[in-house]
C-alpha cells in the first residue's frame, strides 16, 4: 500500500461519501473483483478508458456517454472505438450496484477512479487512496477528442508536450506508459513496425526480430485487417501488473513504436531503466502519476451532475 502525499484537488476529499454512502469502496471493490474473475482483460480495459476519459474534458465520465441522434459522443470518436467492452461494463455494473444502496449519490467519475484503482491492485499493482467528490460532465462530443489523446505514430516530443498540457511531467508519462504491462493492442497499431518499415529495413531495427516475425503470424499482411485480432502488450506476464513492460523494452520487446522510443530518447531512458530495475520504483511513480491524472479537469458543484445512468445525461 502506497501512501503518497501530493496535493490533490482541494475540492476533493478522501472521506467525501462517509455519511451519504459509507460502503462505496466496498461495493465497487466487490463488483471489480467479480468482473476481473470473469474477464482478466477488464483491468487493462478500465485503465485505458479512465485515461481516455481524463485526457478529454477531464475526469468526468464523459467517455461513458452513448451517442444519440443529435450528438456523436466521445466514445464513438475513431480512437475510442477500440476501447474494450469489459472496461465499460465494470463501470456500469458498479453504478447499478451503488444505485441500489445509495441512489443518486455517487458520480460515475468517482466510480471510474475507484474501480480503476481496485482493478490495478487486483491485477498485482499498487493500491492508493482515491480522493472523491468529482461530478459527471455535461458535455461529450466526439469532435473534442482529436488532439487530446496520444497516437502510436507520435514522436516522443509530441507525447511529452501533450502530457505537459495536462499537467503531467515526463516522469509521469513514462510511469503511466507502464500501464501497458497489462492488456493488448490491435494489429494496425504496430503493423508499420513489422512490414516494410523503411527502404533499408523490412522490420523496425529497434525491435527484437524474432518477436516481430512471431507477430506476423497473428497479423498477416492483407488489405483487410481482422479488427478482432490483438497482440499482448507484455509478452512475459500479460495479466499481471508488474514492471516487465520496462524489462521488455530493454530487450526490444516493446510492442508499439511509442513504447520502444522511451528507451531510445535521452529524456526518458533513465526512467525506463530505473523502473525496469525496481518494481517498487515503478509502483511509486505510477501512484503519483495516477493521482495527478485523476485530478485533471475535475468538476464539482454546479459544474457537473450525478448521473443516474453512466451512459446518458440526466434530464
Amino acid at each position: 500500500f502506497f501512501l503518497v502525499f501530493i496535493p490533490c484537488n482541494a475540492r476533493l476529499k478522501h472521506d467525501f461519501y462517509k455519511k451519504t454512502c459509507p460502503n462505496v469502496e466496498k461495493i465497487i471493490y466487490n463488483v471489480a473483483s467479480q468482473k476481473l474473475l470473469e474477464a482478466p482483460v477488464t483491468a487493462a480495459g478500465a485503465l485505458r478508458i479512465f485515461f481516455h476519459d481524463c485526457f478529454v474534458e477531464g475526469c468526468d465520465a464523459s467517455v461513458l456517454i452513448a451517442s444519440s441522434k443529435t450528438n456523436k459522443a466521445e466514445r464513438d470518436s475513431e480512437i475510442n472505438l477500440s476501447l474494450p467492452g469489459d472496461g465499460y461494463e465494470v463501470f456500469f455494473r458498479a453504478k447499478r450496484a451503488l444505485e441500489l444502496q445509495c441512489p443518486g449519490i455517487v458520480s460515475c467519475a468517482d466510480i471510474m477512479a475507484i474501480a480503476t484503482r481496485d482493478l490495478v491492485h487486483l491485477a498485482g499493482g499498487p493500491r492508493w487512496e482515491v480522493p472523491k467528490g468529482r461530478r459527471d460532465g455535461l458535455i461529450s462530443k466526439a469532435s473534442r477528442v482529436e488532439g487530446n489523446l496520444p497516437h502510436v505514430n507520435q514522436t516522443i516530443s509530441q507525447t511529452i508536450s501533450l502530457f505537459k498540457s495536462k499537467g503531467l511531467s515526463t516522469l509521469d508519462m513514462v510511469a503511466l506508459s507502464g500501464g501497458h504491462t497489462i492488456g493488448f493492442s490491435h494489429c494496425k497499431e504496430f503493423m508499420p513496425r513489422i512490414y516494410s518499415y523503411n527502404k533499408t529495413h523490412d522490420i523496425d531495427p529497434t525491435m527484437n526480430q524474432d518477436f516481430a516475425r512471431s507477430l506476423r503470424g497473428s497479423c498477416p499482411k492483407s488489405k483487410k485487417l481482422d479488427p478482432t485480432v490483438v497482440a499482448l502488450n507484455d509478452v512475459s506476464t500479460p495479466f499481471v501488473f508488474d514492471n516487465f513492460y520496462y524489462k521488455n523494452i530493454k530487450k526490444g520487446l516493446g510492442l508499439l513504436a511509442t513504447d520502444q522510443m522511451l528507451l531510445l530518447d535521452s529524456r526518458t531512458r533513465a526512467y525506463v531503466k530505473r523502473m525496469a530495475d525496481a518494481k517498487t520504483a515503478f509502483f511509486k511513480h505510477f501512484v503519483v502519476a495516477m493521482i495527478k491524472l485523476s485530478n485533471i479537469g475535475v468538476k464539482t458543484g454546479k459544474d457537473g451532475e450525478i448521473r443516474r445512468d453512466c451512459g446518458s445525461f440526466n434530464g
